[in-house]
């Protein structure tokens, strides 16, 4: 072994010199230099407005922390370049050995999310005293809480039960945030303004529970190195040579397909009969049994469903947090609903990026397009009617059914969802646009608005009827649905055409 660990030591390049030091100690110089205006605004605000809307707040704290946790167990979190996973991994090395530098980024990332997350929660409570020792207790607060999520990572990584417990608690702390958000601005108001009012010892106690928790974490991750399966490391290796291969070409669509086919990889789905298409009347049954599949898909993630329902919460939340209607919850309501229409159009993605397979199916374009936007559609109006509901009752909205404009805005959801998914990939051949904000590429600004200018499109009545809720929705409602229902027709019409003309 020791051979081996010289030889590899021999090989890891130059030791640093003093240009190195002074360069890191530059970039560091400059790092804090330009988070220090940030932090300043943060600790400012927290000591004079103190918790005016803590709910809001502490539900977004709690939503990126979620988030956080994912992204922590989506990526690994141990992660290895491909060489020393394809080499170092399989060698009889200690395990420990190989995996020390890569446990030092995660600590590091873990620390740097923490004082985000401490800077949140600080900012969302407030400082009416003693604004220092408060600040102290909430980075140490965050810090644990961003060790011990990533230790948790580390561990679900080599163990089920541990993943398990990681799953249930993300699904717990969005669960937390929606419950903040929908109490937060009524019955519950009076919790938190209390506990954002708690005496400082309070908060130490909370800040060392947390560190106790954390270090505890830590040390049974540390022992649960050796014992992460060889199979994991290497689908970790994979998975992050496709993300850095992903942002090295600039091709964000690379990255869902990464996260779809890494789901199914390591699943046996179990078969089931399809629904008898062939008694569609007038012989249009091709086309839905071709669709049906998104169908299947989306009932055999039903974490994902849940999910995507729980945050219907969040326009609400941006709402009591903006203290009202504005761009923000509005832009949210937008984003979701697309997102949700989105999330499967698979199978006109695959059909956009070979064409050849589409065309073994013998279906008219213009059905199976028709076909395909149906489930969009659908997810669309229930994601969007939940979203105005949430709205309506966090009070952003005045009486009236708000709700309705959700599923007459879903078939320009839809068509601008299919639209996102059958979207070129970026062309980088494109100039540089020079614009007031600075220089922009043409090709990824032209490739990310691309499904989101047919949403706004066909969404401008909803978009006018909540930027000033005032009047009642139902002539909103109306001109929503002959609006949705042209730009979904007009988009079906036009790629159908399209398809002819390649065809021949």
């Amino acid at each position: 072994m020791n051979p081996a660990r010289a030889y590899l030591r021999s090989r890891r390049g130059r030791p640093a010199t003093w240009s190195d030091r002074y360069a890191a100690g530059f970039g560091l110089a400059l790092a804090a230099a330009v988070l220090s205006h940030p932090v300043t605004t943060v600790l400012n605000g927290a000591a004079q407005a103190g918790a005016s809307r803590p709910g809001a707040g502490l539900a977004l704290v709690a939503a990126l922390y979620a988030g956080y946790l994912a992204l922590a167990r989506a990526l690994g979190p141990v992660v290895l370049p491909a060489a020393d996973a394809a080499w170092l991994v399989l060698s009889p090395l200690p395990r420990r050995s190989v995996l020390g530098g890569t446990v030092l980024v995660l600590l590091a990332i873990a620390a740097g999310g923490g004082a985000v997350l401490g800077l949140a929660c600080l900012g969302a409570l407030g400082a009416p005293d003693s604004t220092a020792l408060r600040l102290a207790a909430a980075l140490v607060l965050g810090v644990g809480a961003a060790a011990g999520g990533m230790a948790m990572a580390v561990l679900a990584q080599a163990s089920h039960t541990w993943d398990s417990w990681l799953q249930a608690v993300i699904a717990g702390t969005v669960l937390v945030a929606v419950l903040v958000a929908v109490l937060g601005g009524g019955p519950g108001r009076a919790v938190l303004v209390a506990a954002a009012g708690a005496p400082v010892a309070a908060a130490g106690a909370a800040a060392g529970l947390a560190a106790a928790v954390a270090a505890v974490l830590l040390r049974r991750a540390w022992d649960a190195l050796d014992r992460i399966p060889a199979r994991r490391l290497l689908g970790s290796a994979a998975r992050g040579g496709r993300v850095i291969s992903a942002a090295v070409t600039m091709d964000p669509g690379a990255l869902t397909w990464t996260a779809e086919d890494d789901h199914w990889r390591a699943r046996a789905p179990g078969s089931r009969p399809w629904p008898d298409f062939t008694a569609v009347p007038g012989g249009w049954g091709e086309a839905p049994a071709s669709a049906w599949q998104e169908w299947r898909r989306v009932g055999r993630r039903p974490g994902r469903l849940a999910v995507l329902f729980g945050s219907a919460a969040l326009p609400a939340m941006a709402a009591q947090a903006a203290g009202g209607m504005s761009a923000l919850p509005i832009g949210l309501l937008l984003c979701g609903a697309l997102t949700s229409a989105v999330m499967c159009t698979a199978g006109a993605r695959r059909d956009s990026e070979n064409p050849s397979l589409a065309r073994l199916l013998a279906v008219d374009a213009r059905a199976l397009l028709a076909a395909r936007a149906v489930l969009p559609a659908l997810l669309a109006a229930l994601w969007s009617a939940l979203a105005l509901a949430g709205l309506a009752a966090a009070g952003a909205l005045p009486g009236g059914p708000w709700w309705s404009l959700g599923p007459a805005a879903a078939p320009a959801i839809a068509a601008a969802a299919l639209r996102t998914a059958r979207r070129r990939p970026i062309d980088h051949s494109l100039p540089v646009v020079m614009t007031p904000m600075g220089p922009l590429p043409a090709g990824p600004v032209i490739w990310a608005v691309t499904g989101a200018d047919l949403a706004l499109l066909g969404c401008l009545p909803t978009l006018a009827a909540l930027a000033g809720p005032s009047a009642p929705p139902a002539p909103s409602v109306i001109t929503q649905a002959l609006a949705g229902g042209a730009v979904l027709t007009a988009y079906l019409w036009r790629q159908g055409r399209g398809r002819r003309r390649r065809d021949r």
